[in-house]
């Protein structure tokens, strides 16, 4: 048996985030090479990574970068648990992936796990991160994000935590103060859209005929069906699209009447949260 000591196995751990048990164990086997260990817990975390392809990933984190060029990358980079959520291999990780994605200038998830990094893919890299840390990991959510300027907004849902929410707020116009503070209100209000323009048809429709079905089931007047029915569908629109919204810091404003106030113009925005 190979003559392993306390600082190997302290020295390795740091360096990969695995167990004690599994690197006293691969060191013992490696008759103490720290390289040849290295390259038995990988293997073994790959073989685990089959096994894991199963399991939920509601932890994780989110972060963004401004690309430089009119565009910004946002991502969620998923685990199995906030234990490995806030370590720092795992948020050593995102900072990782960011930047290979967001050098690729990738649009899509597919797109984003062929990236190359690393002088591997994307997915390489996570694949062989995620057999080190001994769980599930993957990139859920990618969104290349464009404007003229942006205002990035991430928050922590817990301050033990990395990143549970984050927004990037595409525009135009001068007042950045303003442009964060939609950024902070999208992050708490999650619009799905910017105008009701951009609601779909088949929404829209599906929302009207929930509401003038509550109307008749109230026993409204049917002259009085019309206005209550568009009234109903305003209420949609001002859950759904930001611009319709109330400003969360002054619901006596309209997004729309803020933006305008500080001449700032919303070009694109995306708002992940981890799990949701």
């Amino acid at each position: 048996m190979a003559n392993v000591s306390i600082a190997d196995i302290k020295a390795l751990r740091e360096q990969l985030g695995t167990g004690m048990t599994d690197t006293k164990n691969a060191l013992v086997e490696a008759d103490g090479d720290i390289e040849k260990a290295t390259e038995i817990l990988r293997l073994k975390g790959a073989k685990g990574n089959a096994k894991r392809a199963d399991r939920s990933t509601s932890e994780g984190l989110v972060a963004a970068v401004d690309n430089g060029d009119g565009t910004a990358t946002l991502i969620e980079l998923a685990c199995e648990t906030d234990f490995v959520a806030k370590g720092d291999k795992f948020v050593g990780l995102a900072d990782r992936v960011l930047a290979a994605v967001a050098a690729s200038r990738a649009e899509t998830v597919e797109a984003a796990l062929a990236a190359p990094a690393e002088g591997k893919t994307v997915a390489e890299v996570i694949d062989q991160d995620a057999a080190i840390l001994g769980e599930k990991v993957e990139l859920r959510r990618v969104r290349l994000v464009k404007g003229e300027h942006f205002s990035i907004y991430l928050h922590k849902t817990s301050k033990d935590l990395p990143p549970q929410v984050g927004v990037v707020l595409g525009y135009a116009g001068a007042d950045a103060d303003t442009a964060r503070s939609i950024a902070q209100h999208i992050s708490f209000a999650n619009p799905e859209y910017l105008t009701r323009e951009d609601v779909p048809e088949e929404a829209v429709a599906n929302e009207r005929r929930i509401v003038e079905e509550i109307s008749r089931n109230e026993g409204k007047p049917e002259a009085a069906l019309p206005k209550i029915i568009e009234g109903r569908l305003g209420a949609f629109f001002k859950q759904v699209a930001l611009l319709e919204q109330d400003y969360a810091k002054d619901n006596k404003l309209t997004i729309s009447k803020v933006l305008q106030d500080a001449g700032l113009t919303v070009s694109d925005f995306a708002r992940f949260k981890v799990g949701a």
